[in-house]
């Protein structure tokens, strides 16, 4: 998969088209509520196995039923086409949060 260091407009958009997304701390962020832990771990186990897939890991936490996700790409210091396609590929496993 190509990986472009995506522009400060392109990232300023992001926002608006990824939905539970924000911009910080030059980051990606979510932060997602499930019912209880095991339904947090089982989210976390699909991300996991998407994020594999792509070669690309998301810097994340969980506390109980709360997954806390940044991306970023370190190699290139700033968000890129991968951390689009990513937080792309959770909000479809997330489902509507």
């Amino acid at each position: 998969m190509a990986d472009a260091l995506l522009s400060p407009s392109e990232c300023e958009a992001l926002p608006q088209q990824l939905p539970g997304w924000k911009l910080k701390e030059g980051m990606l962020h979510r932060e997602l509520r499930f019912a209880d832990f095991s339904e947090a771990f089982g989210f976390m186990s699909r991300v996991a196995l998407a994020a594999e897939a792509m070669g690309h890991h998301p810097n994340w936490s969980n506390v109980w039923n709360r997954v806390t996700i940044d991306l970023v790409t370190h190699d290139l210091g700033g968000i890129s086409s991968l951390d689009r396609t990513l937080a792309e590929r959770i909000n479809a496993i997330a489902g509507p949060h």
